[in-house]
């Protein structure tokens, strides 16, 4: 379903899923290239990128989101028509871009509007919150990189594990989807993609230093995520490797009595073996040899 707010000569339209329906309407209305309308029935998420037409423009932008649990980022995309009286939205989802129309719509009913001139006006609002939201969802990604860091050296390591994990799977996904629309920000900004109104330069810059701000903490959180990652692995390895030298210790001391002991349990004559003493005598043998390998192994500095 279409829905349309009008700013005079100005009108800004949002789909969610758009149908067939829908899609022959944008053309008959429109008369879009027909790759862009195949690509706005696509159900997978796209490349990031801007074709560029006499009439319009048509952008395939991405932006991060939380999922319910909070817990691990999503792709969400969102396609723009952009033309010179015309901006037309279309989302996957009821999202930010679906939150700030239907607020907009709202005021609209109320008799309150936003003072928007021109369609490049409009879309530097979109992008501007949503940039503001992504900065916002990329600080809670930099605290939970800060958290992983405490934990490091937390005993419980599956919880550990579990909280590096998720967060280095968050960071990659933001590294891979910030990294192809810094180009796209930076056509916006340079002048490549002119646009339609006078005056853009310093609002499309404000968007691309968002941007390259917001890349900047993703960048950071990826080297301080790998690094504590590296770190706790090295913690683990040197605790097994204690865990190991501890054990061998153990079973160097238990070798050499349990050979003993079962030397002596054979049923032929041995030293002692006649003596009415020879428990206490093998006993007290066996502890002095056990005593006498743990002061061996200090003096090597091997425990």
């Amino acid at each position: 379903m279409i829905e349309t707010i009008k700013y005079g000569t100005l009108r800004w339209s949002h789909i969610v899923r758009p149908s067939e329906e829908d899609l022959e309407i944008l053309n008959s209305q429109y008369h879009f290239h027909p790759l862009d309308l195949e690509d706005c029935r696509s159900v997978i998420n796209l490349r990031p990128k801007i074709d560029v037409y006499d009439e319009y423009y048509f952008l395939i932008l991405h932006f991060p989101s939380f999922d319910s649990s909070e817990t691990f980022v999503d792709t969400k995309e969102i396609k723009v028509f952009w033309g010179k009286d015309f901006l037309i939205t279309i989302g996957k989802s009821h999202w930010l871009v679906k939150d700030m129309f239907s607020q907009e719509k709202s005021g609209a009913l109320a008799g309150k509007k936003m003072e928007i001139g021109s369609s490049d006006a409009l879309l530097y609002k979109i992008l501007e919150r949503l940039m503001q939201e992504t900065q916002f969802l990329v600080e809670k990604v930099e605290k939970s990189v800060d958290n992983c860091g405490k934990a490091l050296f937390n005993r419980k390591a599956e919880k550990t594990i579990e909280k590096i994990s998720i967060t280095q799977k968050n960071v990659i996904l933001l590294n891979t989807m910030f990294k192809p629309q810094i180009a796209l920000f930076n056509k916006l900004q340079s002048g490549a993609i002119p646009g339609f109104a006078e005056n853009m330069a310093d609002y499309w810059g404000n968007i691309l230093d968002y941007y390259q701000k917001i890349w900047d903490m993703v960048e950071d959180a990826g080297e301080l995520i790998r690094g504590y990652s590296r770190t706790f692995d090295s913690l683990q390895v040197n605790k097994t490797n204690e865990v190991i030298k501890i054990l061998t210790l153990i079973s160097s001391i238990l070798l050499p009595l349990t050979f003993i002991a079962s030397l002596y349990g054979m049923n032929i004559d041995l030293p002692f073996s006649g003596h009415p003493y020879s428990f206490l005598i093998l006993t007290a043998g066996m502890g002095a040899l056990a005593i006498a390998m743990i002061i061996y192994f200090k003096a090597k500095k091997w425990m």
